[in-house]
């Protein structure tokens, strides 16, 4: 499993495939940086399964105490689920937000940008400076 990160505090995990290559499924889920800024997550909205996302578009929203968030996609992809546990009990993404606190598994499209994807080493001193 490699885990990747975007600029805007998105994670995407390729669970078991080791390339981001067309038609793998990845999980996407929002960062530890981002729900700490968040705060307490009280309310998320998800996309729609069979929904097509352009990368970098909003995919869904995160809202919490202090503010609402978008949720970015972070590669071109089909939604083929999401986690309605998170929907159920928004507080998933606070207590867990790399594991029970995913928000969706995409499947990749071909010719999908991966350009601004970083690895943790990277990530970690992105959020570091953010």
């Amino acid at each position: 499993m490699t885990i990747y990160y975007t600029p805007e505090h998105v994670w995407l995990s390729t669970e078991g495939h080791a390339t981001l290559c067309a038609g793998a499924v990845v999980t996407v889920g929002i960062t530890q940086h981002a729900q700490d800024t968040l705060g307490d997550i009280v309310f998320v909205e998800l996309p729609a399964i069979g929904k097509v996302i352009t990368g970098k578009d909003v995919a869904g929203v995160v809202e919490s105490v202090k503010a609402a968030a978008d949720v970015f996609m972070p590669i071109t992809g089909e939604i083929v689920e999401v986690n309605e546990a998170l929907r159920a009990d928004p507080a998933l993404a606070n207590s867990d937000p790399l594991s029970a606190g995913w928000f969706f598994k995409v499947k990749v499209s071909e010719g999908a940008n991966r350009d601004d994807l970083m690895d943790e080493a990277a990530y970690s001193g992105f959020a570091a400076n953010a």
